[in-house]
């Protein structure tokens, strides 16, 4: 399996899509005695203390008598897919007022807000987690029918709601960002948001709107932000990023003008930076009045690719 840098990348799962259409089937696995069970609990996952500095936390993973009494008839339990034959899933501890410090759970490790634990991870089981997160946000927002009003139902293992009333099927939804660096000759151009950290700068980024290419929404974002023009559009890499859902489309483009006009909105500050300035920061030095995101940032990545 060819693996990349990105946080949330890599999920090892084999999703199953053949079977976890039959209600039945699903079933069967969630109550095997083998299948993994990762709980949730206001979208945050159960982790565990490892003691290992490499990766000091580890996934809650649970049989399912460990969650008696914690899981309602009718909670979310999405099936994430299988790995030399068992089945994991994700479940949403409904019923549950504090379960890391009352029931069963107590005292077994921690609810932790899923940014926060991916660094601390096997990479793998991030990924698993990020797929876990994104489908239980997504059935708490999507309770009910778009086209009709009526409560919808859960199917397919967690990846269909369908509607009694009118018959619609309504399936959970990836939305597009594209995270862009414009580049010209040595330099390329980084922006701040208005309530990021003084001197933390990062791509340029954006929802795709309809009707939009790639290259077209690299464009609009850039010229937007910060009213510089580029041209050609070259994609580099993608990244699962689920807070709640989205797919980060990591792009850079050659720009064509230089001159800077923030919007004032989205973009507080922008500026060109020599590729020996970037170079200094993904080490770890230069100067500190100016930062660049962290290596789970897809942004990391995309410096990294052009310095390289």
């Amino acid at each position: 399996m060819a693996t990349d840098q990105n946080t949330f990348a890599n999920n090892p799962l084999d999703r199953m899509s053949e079977r976890r259409t039959d209600a039945d089937w699903v079933a069967a696995q969630y109550a095997h005695g083998e299948t993994l069970i990762v709980p949730f609990w206001r979208l945050q996952p159960l982790v565990l203390e490892t003691g290992d500095a490499a990766n000091p936390l580890d996934v809650g993973w649970l049989r399912g008598g460990a969650l008696t009494g914690l899981v309602s008839d009718g909670a979310v339990k999405i099936f994430l897919g299988q790995k030399d034959g068992t089945s994991y899933f994700a479940v949403d501890l409904d019923r549950a007022s504090d379960p890391e410090n009352e029931g069963p759970l107590a005292g077994l490790g921690k609810f932790m807000d899923l940014r926060a634990a991916a660094a601390g991870l096997d990479a793998r089981e991030a990924a698993i987690l990020a797929q876990g997160k994104s489908m239980i946000d997504w059935h708490h927002r999507h309770r009910f029918c778009s086209v009709c009003g009526e409560g919808s139902t859960f199917a397919d293992g967690g990846y269909k709601r369908g509607c009694p009333s009118c018959g619609a099927e309504h399936f959970p939804r990836t939305d597009p960002v594209v995270i862009s660096l414009a580049v010209q000759g040595d330099d390329c151009l980084l922006g701040r948001g208005p309530k990021w950290p003084r001197g933390m700068f990062s791509a340029l980024a954006g929802f795709m709107e309809p009707g939009e290419t790639i290259e077209e929404a690299v464009r609009r974002e850039i010229a937007e932000e910060t009213m510089v023009k580029v041209g050609a559009v070259r994609y580099i890499q993608s990244q699962p990023w689920p807070f709640p859902s989205s797919l980060m489309i990591g792009c850079i483009a050659e720009a064509e003008t230089t001159d800077i006009q923030v919007d004032g909105t989205e973009v507080a500050e922008a500026r060109w930076v020599a590729r020996d300035e970037i170079v200094r920061a993904l080490k770890g030095g230069g100067d500190k009045s100016f930062m660049i995101p962290p290596p789970m940032a897809i942004a990391h990545q995309l410096l990294r690719a052009w310095v390289s």
